[in-house]
């Protein structure tokens, strides 16, 4: 009864939202299903059928691990003997069994054992710790539907196959990639939480199809059958094609429809979905690659020494063996032995002066051995054993311990220790490691007048380098004491506590923040807030803090507790929802029209700043101009801004304006998205404007002093994020990569012409003019930076190279992937936005590759695994993001601001004391 209750409030957000991102569309595209590349069959709950029994999909187990029992010996061996000092030490001590040895066989073969022994002893012990993690995660519970006793049963996730009915709950991890076929909301929705796979901790809105998320009991479940023909697997996680076929009709799938694995449950209680993929066939395993051998430029260095040394010990063995065989051949000569005292008529094979060219070639082979003491194995064993007390050095280090989690540094490998020293390009994820994975209202302008006291960390600093004076020297961080609360960072006496209602426009604040505490689709969960962007959360929080509590929603209605302004007391007001109007990166604004208790239609409004302001009204443009000196300031203080209006309609306006959209909403033209869009820009107009807000995306305390100085220190930063173009950029600032004096390259398809043919749907003109526009925007930007460079007599201004996941698909075409490599080598800093795993990792291999130099990766979540196993060294943060990226890594961090003391400290002395080391050992052979 109380889950039917729960139900019955549950939010039918694919009624309330207008736009059919929340519906699968029907697009040409669905054709290509059963073609090459589109031959993927499912036959949902439907274990024993032949059909399914035929196919002989893989089931869900994966492995992430470098060896397994039956490889690790031969595996383990092959890694051994690319050193080549080692090989050459197996031969001799082959050779040692025979009498052409000059001493025991032991004397060799102990000490090549001890070495290679140990080492691979040593990547056994770290294999085995990524191997506990496959065991951990192949055996978590799930539970999968039992047709035969019409209920779910628990099992394991290694135990799933494709076509499995499977019941995930909340805060659990999907198993597989699963398509969601109805959960405890009644119209199928669910939020997800994507940070393993892209790095965004905002949820996802997921919707099950309108005809199978009324599946809602087990006994349902057990007639259900469907038939689903997709893509091959694929390591695209934006993008899904598919059909489903159930109850004789044909229904296309989309990506809202997919839940894939690596992602996480949240705020709903449960869900349904039918496994489409498992195991290494998942999109995360796809974007995953082998777990790379690393080897440092000292060990490469090394092998060349060698090979000089093993040059010089053939040549000294050859000379004195030539010598040799001169001079046993006079032994013998017309029938007299010349050194008859050495008995050469019946000496061994070795002395005989009648086969004198055996006996040379046989002491040849014998200075090999004896000279060997010039291939100095002892030098490998004092390596190893200086890498093992540095990596202790590494983990026991006071300044790289971090007090809030616990967590120390760790070496997790002794291999590449010196390379620490060596690294010229640092290729970062953003979210949970240049930041806290948080976002904090901070600041806001209301009616033209700024609110928010307090500089940010990025305001001080440009304040400083610019030479101006000071206001306000206290940071925002350390205001008067106060309880913290999340999201929340903003202090000012004249809004808090009430005192908002003594300002002169006490109105526009009042509308200002009615705006922030409805105009989302937040859900409150107890006292927080489960919301689709951490943006949103920090509005309604920060509406709440001021007085405006948003606690309560349901299918039609918002619920607030607010402040009164003529009473000023506390009441209770519900505002009626009419539509949501959804962000899009498109439309690039969030609108909901409301009725108010007053009986009045309202069209609330928030988004970016230059489409707000090209829809406001004549009226409603009386403070634009100081609003958008505010934004222009906050913008350069690395703070995220959205400009807020509003606008009341009338009763015919709205009337003849729902009718309309009504029709087109429920419309199956191809169409349809573009009648939507139009009738939802004829309403977003005439708007007055209210002011804007500033939220911080919270940097990791030392973010900034540590890119400073690793800068100074010459080293490259690339950025590599599945976050949005915006996003990145106002980081890049906030971290000191983007400056404001660096010349901006921008590489996007968010063009009219792109977009106009992906509404037709021909892929093929898409990808050529996708080509076509990424060719001439590289070209451009190359001119750009000849021409500044010319200008400037030879000393170019700095630029900084931006890029969506988009363009870069086609940037790392192998057709153009040179002319993008040259683009981004020659700027100074480098963000990748909206970057799938497997982009990450194939950016990091070019830049390794093209640039001949040491790089390092750095990330916290599973998304960049890739990447870390990718780069010559990997460093994983142990943030918010789970644990797996630290299992991927050569070395973790808590912070990462301890990469600073990492390279510049560690790295440096690894490097000079086994470079030191290596010089004097071999100075004294």
């Amino acid at each position: 009864m109380e889950m039917a209750r729960l139900r019955k409030r549950r939010i039918h957000f694919g009624k309330l939202c207008s736009f059919p991102c929340c519906r699968p569309t029907s697009t040409d595209e669905h054709a290509q299903t059963g073609q090459k590349g589109f031959s993927r069959v499912v036959y949902c709950n439907e274990p024993d059928s032949p059909e399914q029994l035929r196919l002989k999909y893989r089931r869900n187990y994966v492995s992430t691990a470098k060896y397994t029992v039956a490889n690790f010996i031969p595996k383990s061996l092959f890694e051994q003997f690319r050193r080549v000092a080692n090989i050459y030490f197996l031969v001799v001590a082959c050779v040692s069994f025979t009498s052409l040895a000059p001493y025991s066989a032991p004397s060799i073969l102990v000490p090549l054992i001890v070495v290679i022994g140990g080492t691979m002893a040593k990547e056994g012990v770290e294999d085995w710790k990524r191997r506990q993690q496959d065991i951990e995660a192949n055996n978590r519970k799930v539970e999968f539907y039992d047709r035969n006793s019409c209920s779910f049963r628990e099992t394991k996730w290694k135990n799933l196959c494709v076509g499995d009915l499977v019941k995930v709950h909340t805060d659990e991890y999907f198993p597989a990639d699963l398509l969601l076929i109805s959960s405890s909301y009644e119209d199928g929705i669910c939020y997800v939480e994507t940070s393993n796979l892209d790095g965004e901790s905002n949820l996802k809105l997921k919707h099950a199809l309108e005809m199978t998320s009324s599946l809602h009991d087990e006994k349902s479940l057990k007639d259900f059958r469907a038939v689903i023909r997709c893509e091959d697997p694929n390591e695209h996680l934006f993008s899904f094609i598919g059909t489903m076929y159930y109850d004789f009709q044909q229904y296309p799938l989309s990506p809202k429809q997919i839940l894939l694995r690596g992602s996480k449950l949240k705020n709903t209680h449960y869900i349904y979905g039918a496994v489409i993929f498992t195991g290494h066939e998942t999109k995360v395993m796809q974007n995953a690659i082998d777990p790379p051998s690393k080897r440092t430029k000292i060990e490469r260095r090394m092998d060349k020494i060698i090979y000089v040394l093993f040059s010089t010990l053939i040549l000294v063995s050859f000379i004195g063996s030539l010598f040799f065989g001169i001079e046993t051949k006079k032994d013998f000569s017309g029938g007299n032995y010349r050194r008859w005292y050495l008995r050469p008529d019946s000496t061994t094979v070795f002395f005989d002066p009648r086969r004198a060219s055996v006996a040379a070639f046989l002491h040849f082979l014998t200075g090999l051995m004896l000279y060997g003491y010039l291939i100095p194995i002892s030098l490998y064993v004092s390596i190893e054993i200086c890498k093992v007390l540095q990596s202790i050095f590494i983990n026991q280090d006071q300044d790289m311990y971090d007090k809030e989690t616990d967590r120390p540094a760790h070496a997790r490998t002794s291999n590449l220790n010196e390379e620490l020293g060596q690294v010229h390009i640092i290729l970062s994820d953003k979210t949970g490691t240049l930041t806290c994975n948080s976002m904090e209202f901070v600041k806001c302008s209301i009616a033209g007048t700024a609110y928010g006291r307090g500089m940010t960390e990025v305001e001080i600093s440009l304040a400083r380098k610019r030479g101006e004076r000071l206001t306000e020297l206290m940071p925002i961080d350390t205001g008067e004491s106060k309880k913290y609360v999340k999201g929340f960072n903003f202090r000012d006496e004249r809004i808090m506590n009430g005192q908002w209602v003594n300002e002169p426009h006490s109105d526009f604040i009042q509308k200002f923040f009615r705006v922030l505490a409805t105009c989302h689709t937040v859900v409150p969960v107890g006292t927080d807030y489960e919301a689709e962007s951490p943006d949103e959360a920090a509005f309604v929080i920060a509406a709440r803090e001021v007085g405006f509590q948003f606690f309560e929603r349901d299918q039609t209605s918002i619920k607030l507790h607010e402040l009164d302004l003529r009473s000023g007391i506390t009441v209770d007001r519900v505002y009626k929802l009419l539509h949501v109007l959804e962000f899009s990166s498109a439309r690039r604004r969030m609108s909901v029209i409301v009725r108010n208790p007053e009986n009045q239609l309202l069209l609330l409004v928030k988004g970016a700043d230059s489409v707000i302001f090209q829809r406001l009204s004549e009226q409603g443009r009386v403070f634009e101009a100081q609003t958008k000196e505010h934004i222009e300031k906050y913008s350069e203080a690395g703070l995220r801004t959205l400009a807020i209006a509003y606008r009341e309609l009338g009763e015919d306006e709205y009337t003849r304006w729902e009718q309309e959209f009504m029709v087109a909403k429920t419309s199956l033209s191809a169409d349809q998205d573009d009648l939507v869009d139009k009738l939802a820009d004829w309403i977003e107009r005439d708007l007055i404007l209210l002011g804007a807000t500033a939220v911080e995306d919270k940097l990791q305390k030392g973010v900034p002093e540590c890119i400073d100085k690793l800068a100074r220190a010459r080293i490259g930063i690339w950025v590599l994020t599945g976050d949005k173009r915006g996003t990145a950029i106002n980081i890049g600032y906030a971290c000191g990569l983007l400056r404001h004096e660096m010349k901006q390259i921008v590489i996007d398809l968010e063009l009219p012409e792109i977009e106009a043919l992906e509404r037709h749907g021909d892929k093929e003109a898409i990808a050529r003019a996708s080509v076509d526009s990424v060719k001439g925007q590289i070209r451009k930007g190359k001119k750009q930076i000849d021409e500044a460079k010319k200008l400037v007599n030879g000393e170019a201004p700095e630029f900084g190279l931006i890029i969506d996941g988009k363009s870069l698909t086609f940037a790392l075409d192998k057709d153009l992937v040179n002319c993008f490599m040259e683009l981004a080598m020659r700027c100074a800093t480098v963000i990748c936005c909206r970057s799938s795993p497997k982009q990450k990792a194939i950016v990091t291999r070019l830049v390794k590759s093209k640039a001949g130099k040491t790089t390092l990766a750095i990330g916290d979540g599973a998304n960049d695994v890739s990447m870390l196993q990718e780069a010559d060294i990997g460093v994983g943060i142990s943030g918010v993001e789970g644990m797996q990226a630290v299992m991927a890594s050569d070395f973790a961090i808590a912070q990462f601001r301890f990469l600073e003391r990492l390279l510049l400290v560690h790295g440096h002395w690894c490097y000079r004391r086994i470079a030191m080391m290596v010089k004097l050992f071999l100075s004294s052979l």
